[in-house]
C-alpha cells in the first residue's frame, strides 16, 4: 500500500509515520519545508490547495491539516482507484458553535464547511472516507494548549491552576494515528468523534499536567474572579476562559464500534511536553 500523508510534519503525523512503516507501507509524505528521505518515507514539498506536485497511484490519502483547502484539492485532482480517505476535523465544530467569541463561531462555521465539502468530494468520487474529531490533543509536545502550559512552568517553576470543573477529555496524538490506521483499513464513512479514554475535571488535567514536569513547580490557584477579569481585559482568553464550566468531551462510542480503537487514559509524561 501507499499512502500520502498531508501534515506529517505535524504532531500526529509524529506518530503515524513510524506506525505506517511498522506496517511496511510506502509513505509520500508531503510538507511545504524539506525534509530528508528515509527508508520508505519519500518526502515532496508542496502546500493544500494548489501547490501540491503530481502523485503516482496511491491507495489511501491522509491529511491532518485545514479541511476545506484538502477538499478543494481533492475535488480537483480527482486521483484515480478511489484512494480511501482520512482527515481530522476538530471538536471545536461542536465546542465553538455557541461562543461569545464571533471569531470562535466562525472557525466552527468553517469547519463544519470543510467536512461537508470533503464528504461531497469523498461521495463524488467513490472514495470510502472517514473525518476523525478529535478532542484537546497531546503527546508530541507541538499542541497549543496545554505543551505551552508545560514550557512555561518549567521555566518559570511556577504552575497557574485555574479553578473549572467542566469536564476535560485530552486525546494522545498516538491514539489519532491509530484511528486513523484502522481508518484506512476500514472507512467508517461518517464523522467520528475522538476523545482520550479518560474524562476529568479541568482542574486535575492542569494538576496532572503539573505533576509530570521534569522540574519542581509552584501551584499558583487562579480564582474564579480573577479569571472573569481575565475574560475583559484579555481578549484571546474570552472564549477558554469562558468554557472552563463547560464539558468539552466526546462520545467514542461510535469510533469504539467501527474501528475498535480504544484511546488510553490521561497520564502524561514528561516527554509528553518535550517536542
Amino acid at each position: 500500500m501507499t499512502v500520502v500523508v498531508f501534515g506529517a510534519s505535524g504532531q500526529i503525523g509524529h506518530f503515524l509515520l513510524p506506525r505506517l512503516r511498522g506496517r511496511g507501507e510506502q509513505v509520500i509524505a508531503v510538507s511545504r519545508e524539506p525534509h530528508a528521505d528515509s527508508e520508505g518515507v519519500r518526502w515532496m514539498r508542496g502546500g493544500l490547495p494548489d501547490a501540491v506536485p503530481a502523485l503516482p497511484p496511491v491507495s489511501a490519502i491522509v491529511s491532518y491539516g485545514p479541511l476545506q483547502p484538502f477538499a478543494h484539492w481533492l475535488a480537483a485532482a480527482a486521483p484515480a482507484g478511489a484512494p480511501r480517505i482520512v482527515a481530522t476535523s476538530s471538536m471545536s465544530a461542536q465546542s465553538k458553535v455557541d461562543s461569545e467569541v464571533a471569531a470562535e463561531r466562525d472557525i466552527a462555521r468553517q469547519l463544519k464547511q470543510g467536512e461537508q465539502e470533503l464528504i461531497a468530494a469523498c461521495t463524488a468520487l467513490g472514495c470510502g472516507w472517514t473525518v476523525l474529531r478529535p478532542t484537546l490533543v497531546y503527546g508530541a509536545g507541538r499542541d497549543k494548549s496545554l505543551t505551552p502550559l508545560a514550557h512555561r512552568a518549567i521555566r518559570t517553576r511556577v504552575f497557574p491552576r485555574p479553578t473549572g470543573g467542566g469536564l476535560r477529555q485530552p486525546v494522545h496524538g498516538d491514539d489519532i494515528a491509530l484511528a486513523t490506521l484502522a481508518a484506512i483499513d476500514r472507512p467508517a464513512n461518517r464523522v467520528l468523534m475522538l476523545g482520550g479514554g479518560e474524562r476529568l475535571p479541568a482542574g486535575e488535567m492542569f494538576a496532572r499536567v503539573q505533576r509530570s514536569l521534569p522540574v519542581a513547580t509552584l501551584p499558583l490557584p487562579v480564582p474564579a474572579w480573577l479569571l472573569r477579569q481575565a475574560r475583559h481585559v484579555i481578549p484571546r482568553l474570552r472564549g477558554p476562559l469562558a468554557r472552563l464550566a463547560s464539558d468539552l468531551v466526546a462520545d467514542n462510542s461510535e469510533l469504539e464500534r467501527l474501528l475498535d480503537v480504544h484511546p488510553r487514559p490521561f497520564r502524561p509524561d514528561a516527554g509528553c511536553w518535550s517536542g
